[in-house]
């Protein structure tokens, strides 16, 4: 039987009384689909995409070469430039598709506003850089995302536009000549994409950090959709 607390009735035991559970559900199905797919994609595209750039890790002439970064081998996948090429353009279509797929769910079901970086949140970012990484005051949680989770997101959003358009250029280089020009010609979309993939790189890290540090409930919703007790929904219903 439900405690007194939420059929009305009196409680004769103040001390036993149920707490109420709270739950938000952060992440439709759509989202959860393509971010675990993306997390496959992006794994197989950034070591395969090392393989490649060891066949030639240069972004000068090419005579004489001069190696900007020794690549580990082992950090690597294909095995030589034939094979890595195969699994980067296998895989950059479920990278396509996916993120597609993202974008115009975000912006069909306006839940992009959750995560969207905005002016107004400029403010907030340094507070929780400082809470994160010099062990300041955790600032109060008003959103399902903070200011520096929301500029992390829309970064990595913007590397995955800019690592999508530059690999055309790479893969169709004649066909996407057009799409070249703007990005100062094949050799410099060669550079954007390298730059774009180390975003990806950058990011990921931090994200897992971010995902232990808050918990298995965090962990949990991007399997279910659902979070347990979100510290902003706690805050709502104290105000």
């Amino acid at each position: 039987m439900a405690s007194g607390a939420q059929t009305g009735m009196p409680d004769a035991q103040p001390e036993a009384r149920m707490q109420l559970v709270t739950a938000a559900y952060e992440h439709p199905w759509a989202i959860r689909f393509t971010h675990w797919l993306n997390a496959a994609a992006v794994a197989v595209l950034a070591a395969s995409g090392l393989r490649i750039f060891r066949a030639f890790p240069s972004f000068g002439a090419k005579i004489p070469e001069h190696d900007l970064v020794n690549i580990p081998q082992a950090l690597t996948l294909g095995g030589w430039l034939g094979g890595a090429l195969q699994w980067h353009f296998t895989f950059m279509w479920l990278f396509a598709g996916s993120g597609v797929l993202y974008l115009a769910y975000q912006l069909i079901s306006g839940h992009y506003k959750t995560v969207l970086f905005l002016p107004r949140d400029v403010k907030g970012v340094w507070p929780m850089a400082r809470h994160y990484f010099l062990f300041g005051p955790k600032p109060p949680a008003t959103e399902q995302y903070n200011a520096l989770q929301k500029l992390a997101y829309t970064t990595t959003v913007l590397c995955g536009v800019a690592s999508l358009l530059t690999g055309l250029v790479l893969y169709k280089p004649v066909q996407f000549s057009w799409l070249a020009w703007p990005m100062g010609g094949y050799h410099l979309a060669r550079v954007w994409h390298f730059v774009a993939m180390c975003g990806f790189l950058a990011f990921i890290p931090g994200h897992v950090i971010m995902v232990v540090l808050h918990g298995w409930s965090n962990f949990a919703s991007m399997l279910t959709g659902w979070k347990r007790d979100p510290e902003y929904l706690s805050r709502r219903s104290a105000e």
